[in-house]
């Protein structure tokens, strides 16, 4: 079922987003993982790229696996760094060919060891642009990123604001936001998209907390910024992990609680290929 026709259902529309695991263990846990999640009734997953591209093969190979294996809804990240023309349209057409219909469309991070932000030079310059080319190839829902906080690499938040607009205006049917942690950010976010006559969902993307280092590094990566409240209880489990997950529960617990009240059409979690988390968060909101 397509992303456009998900959100479309009447109710809050989950969706848990997994990463492409490096060795055979650690697919045969995500597998493991993702059996337990099924339980809590999730519209579909996502599965990422690695940073700079680099495991697009292995996204498509685990995005076809768990829509035959686990008859799960599946979007498919697809990113311009990293691939030339030639070869993100091939990744849509294997796609297409293997009945995937829904993907995101993404700028995607450097390679690692490399801090500028580079488009293959036969390759695509911009997320929108990967819009297009999903939409004229046709049978794909395609979602694209956003950013509360503004993207990292945008001159201003109006352009910003006015790029994701450009996406929505090029196809996309959804917007899935980078991890926030302050509510208030997101609600600003989606009064300013729907100023600029946008209407397509706004999905709130919610990370829970697994450990301390593991959040302040991903919070750098985004330039998502951690609120006070949250930064003395994370001061306080510095160096436990278990007491993290546990103040990460209650955290993305109610921090979930308010964005249904305000109206989130879903929530995104970044799972980080952990079922204990959001196990607990969808019990704490009676999910």
């Amino acid at each position: 079922m397509k992303l456009a026709d998900l959100y479309a259902r009447p109710g809050l529309t989950l969706s848990v987003e997994f990463f492409p695991p490096k060795t055979d263990k650690g697919e045969e846990n995500l597998f493991n993982e993702i059996e337990i999640i099924k339980r809590l009734n999730p519209a579909f997953c996502s599965v990422t790229y690695g940073a700079g591209g680099s495991t697009r093969e292995k996204t498509v190979e685990l995005v076809d696996r768990i829509h035959r294996e686990c008859r799960l809804e599946v979007m498919c990240h697809l990113t311009v760094v990293g691939q030339s023309k030639d070869e993100a349209r091939s990744i849509l057409k294997k796609l297409k060919n293997k009945g995937i219909e829904n993907i995101i469309a993404l700028g995607g991070d450097p390679p690692q060891g490399m801090t500028d932000w580079q488009p293959h030079p036969d390759g695509f310059h911009y997320a929108v642009e990967l819009v297009r080319e999903a939409v004229a190839l046709g049978g794909f829902s395609v979602a694209v990123a956003g950013f509360p906080e503004v993207h990292p690499r945008a001159v201003s938040r109006a352009s910003d604001l006015n790029y994701v607009k450009d996406k929505v205006d090029a196809g996309a049917v959804a917007i899935i936001t980078q991890l926030f942690f302050d509510n208030d950010d997101y609600y600003r976010y989606v009064d300013d998209l729907r100023k600029l006559g946008i209407t397509v969902p706004i999905v709130p993307g919610v990370l829970p907390i697994l450990s301390v280092p593991q959040v302040r590094r991903f919070t750098s990566l985004c330039c998502a910024k951690i609120p006070p409240q949250l930064e003395q209880q994370l001061a306080r489990v510095e160096n436990d992990d278990d007491a993290a997950v546990e103040v990460g529960i209650e955290y993305a617990s109610r921090q979930c609680e308010a964005l249904i009240k305000f109206g989130a059409p879903g929530l995104h979690f970044y799972s980080l290929n952990k079922s204990r988390s959001l196990q607990a968060i969808c019990k704490n909101l009676c999910l």
